[in-house]
């Protein structure tokens, strides 16, 4: 009996659970309106860059292509490249007439790039960027805005990160739902609660006082998880502005989606050693915090029964799996038309289109979580034996 409560517990009543709560926290969910949608404060975009000579003036191009009035100043920090980043780097702001300055930084790590372009930051707002990560028009202008108009509490603010490079191979085409659907789903529901749980550093924005108080961004493989979990514990306030939108390139073998997919699960792990969930001050970040302490029981019984059930399912032995699994399907089509409704209404704003891709939407629905699972609890093992950080 403790078995099979283990079991259903992790397979079925707790996944049900929280996926009750998003159906309703997306039902709930309504952007508050920008009290400025055209700001001019003088913002910092900081890229860490590594070996990106072929892609760094597009995405500075995307840059200077920005609707925003106020000031924008680029800093591109070298991370030991091996190749002609910093030259193509300076080339391209000075093509671009942008207010560059390229900067090395000889010690690898994202986090110490980062840290280094900190140092050179004399505007109050900023703005991470990755190298291979193409801004719309009007991101910039979003992102300042939802942070401009925020309680002065909230000290950061996650842009919309999407699928650049859906069209590459049928991997793509799969992920291009999970940023568009998964993952945009779960930064509204944490944002919803005023305690998005990753501000990533592929697009954000950050009050540049609040990074510094809280000892900038740490050596951690998940530095941006630790750095939003590290905001939150000293009792600031994180929001997601979904019309702040931008377009990043993911990756294309499966080899390079486990170790993305892995890194971000030793990341949630890394913020949980150092960050106790019943030490946050919110008792919103304190149960969303919370919840992740159950997501690896939730893998580990979905990786090591919900499969293997599947199978036997398939031989007609429903000792786990059956019929009755199907009704999962319903609540699971329910929040991504939820979320589907909300994404297209943010592309109408921003006159994007939606890419049909209805064949990558199957695979994502009925296979997605098959692969991610079981990469997950690669991760959580990676973390617990200390294995070697990798991160491409």
């Amino acid at each position: 009996m403790p078995v099979s409560i283990a079991i259903v517990g992790g397979i079925a009543l707790i996944p049900g659970y929280i996926n009750s709560f998003l159906v309703l926290s997306l039902l709930l969910d309504k952007q508050p309106k920008l009290k400025d949608d055209t700001p001019n404060k003088d913002v910092t975009i900081l890229i860490a860059a590594r070996n990106e000579e072929t892609r760094i003036e597009e995405t500075l191009r995307y840059i200077s292509n920005q609707d925003y009035t106020g000031k924008i100043k680029v800093v591109i920090i070298d991370n030991a490249s091996s190749d002609n980043t910093s030259i193509n780097a300076a080339k391209a702001g000075e093509k671009l007439n942008l207010d560059l300055k390229v900067i090395e930084e000889a010690s690898p790590g994202k986090f110490n790039a980062l840290n280094t372009g900190l140092y050179n930051v004399t505007t109050d707002l900023i703005i991470t960027v990755d190298a291979d990560t193409l801004l719309h028009k009007s991101a910039v202008r979003h992102l300042i805005s939802r942070i401009e108009s925020s309680p002065l509490e909230v000290c950061a603010v996650a842009g919309s990160v999407l699928v650049r490079n859906s069209r590459h191979n049928f991997l793509t085409r799969i992920q291009e739902w999970d940023y568009f659907l998964g993952i945009a789903s779960i930064k509204r529901l944490q944002g919803l609660y005023q305690g998005t749980l990753v501000v990533q550093g592929a697009y954000s924005a950050y009050k540049t006082d609040a990074v510094k108080k809280v000892g900038g961004w740490p050596d951690a493989i998940g530095e941006d998880i630790v750095l939003t979990w590290n905001f939150l514990k000293n009792g600031w306030k994180t929001y997601f502005e979904p019309l702040a939108v931008a377009f990043t390139d993911v990756p294309t073998t499966l080899k390079s989606l486990s170790r993305q997919r892995s890194r971000w699960a030793r990341g949630m792990i890394e913020a949980l050693n150092n960050i106790k969930p019943w030490h946050q001050p919110s008792n919103y970040t304190k149960y969303l915090t919370g919840v992740n302490l159950i997501m690896p029981y939730m893998d580990i019984a979905y990786t090591l029964f919900w499969l293997p059930g599947l199978v036997l399912a398939f031989l007609g032995i429903f000792w786990i799996v059956g019929p009755m699994t199907l009704l999962v399907l319903p609540m699971t089509l329910i929040s991504y038309t939820i979320l589907f409704l909300h994404q297209r209404d943010v592309f109408g704003k921003l006159n994007l289109k939606i890419r049909k891709n209805r064949t990558g939407f199957i695979f994502f629905v009925l296979c997605y979580q098959m692969i991610m699972t079981p990469i997950s609890v690669l991760g959580y093992i990676q973390e617990l034996f200390k294995l070697k950080r990798l991160w491409k």
